[in-house]
């Protein structure tokens, strides 16, 4: 009988031992147990720094952990996308991220990292359409106008771009393309100096985003001919969109997101898209989104998995049509 009741005892103690073992195990698999850094590879007060921090805070009651953004302003957000690359595969470290992405890596070969195949995609955070705007300087009241005018006078016509490789490029490239037109490229270093020239005249037609050119719009100083979208955008619903003017293969959006690295658990995964989803899909968020010229655009893992895919593809294709080459 003691025998029995010793071996009793010592099996419980060692069933207790174990359990108290897999307690720690337990705790640090819940995610999340501790603060999460979101990467933006970009300046403070660019756009995908402003949706970072906005998403960051709501993240932040919604997890119950803190959020940090850390800037990595460099090489056209190469350096925060390599540095995620890197990162442990545990949801702790995510990057903030845009258009660029995709354009970026169409058009080099030498990228630290591959852009379908280092990164876990997690969620779409928004949309929003470009500008198609002239200088008021210029006749054209329509986008019609615009590519009458350019088919009789092929390369004329000159367009400004943030810069080679930027979003603008391409997306006038391949309205370009879908008109059966021909411009001439004028690259500048960054937006600011191109929206200042096409006001002073010294371009002819730039396309750009919302907040970039809005004001300037409504203050009458450029002249708005379309949006880059297929139908009209919330963000600016008084204006055509190129699929009105019957050109909706040319159609593009610009899109911000979040990745994770590669391999990150898909329970991981799952539960931020989940909870981003939910934070996006808010009044505040939505009001928060139109107002920096955008609209909130929650889908599944697999959906974004998919754009990303199919859009690197999409610029891949203009850039050897329009032989768009890295500086």
């Amino acid at each position: 009988m003691f025998n029995r009741l010793a071996l009793l005892m010592m099996k419980l103690m060692t069933a207790m031992g174990l359990a108290g073992l897999c307690l720690p195990l337990f705790a640090q698999a819940t995610f999340p147990h501790k603060p999460i850094t979101l990467l933006v590879g970009s300046a403070a007060g660019g756009s995908n720094d402003i949706f970072a921090r906005s998403i960051g805070k709501h993240l932040q009651t919604a997890l119950g952990v803190a959020v940090v953004v850390e800037n990595k302003p460099a090489a056209g957000g190469i350096l925060a996308n390599a540095l995620l690359a890197k990162a442990p595969a545990d949801g702790y470290t995510l990057v903030v991220l845009s258009s660029t992405f995709t354009t970026g890596a169409a058009i080099r070969t030498n990228l630290p990292y591959d852009a379908q195949t280092s990164f876990s995609p997690v969620a779409m955070l928004a949309k929003g359409p470009l500008l198609i705007t002239v200088g008021k300087q210029t006749s054209f009241q329509t986008l019609e106008d615009l590519i009458i005018f350019a088919k009789a006078h092929p390369s004329k016509l000159n367009y400004g771009t943030s810069g080679v490789g930027s979003i603008n490029q391409f997306a006038t490239e391949i309205l370009a393309e879908a008109a059966q037109i021909k411009l001439t490229h004028v690259p500048y270093k960054g937006m600011s100096p191109a929206v200042t020239d096409l006001i002073g005249g010294q371009i002819d037609l730039l396309i750009a985003s919302a907040p970039s050119l809005l004001a300037q719009v409504k203050g009458e100083k450029i002249r708005a001919l379309a949006v880059s979208t297929a139908s009209r955008s919330d963000v600016a619903p008084s204006i055509r969109s190129v699929g009105e003017a019957g050109y909706a293969q040319s159609a593009v959006e610009l899109w911000w997101g979040i990745l994770a690295p590669a391999h990150t658990p898909s329970p991981v995964v799952q539960q931020l898209n989940a909870t981003i989803n939910q934070v996006i899909a808010s009044d505040d968020m939505k009001a928060f989104f139109i107002k920096e010229g955008a609209s909130p655009a929650p889908m599944s893992t697999d959906a974004f998995a998919q754009h990303l895919s199919a859009e690197l593809a999409r610029w891949k294709r203009v850039a050897q049509a329009a032989d768009i080459q890295p500086e």
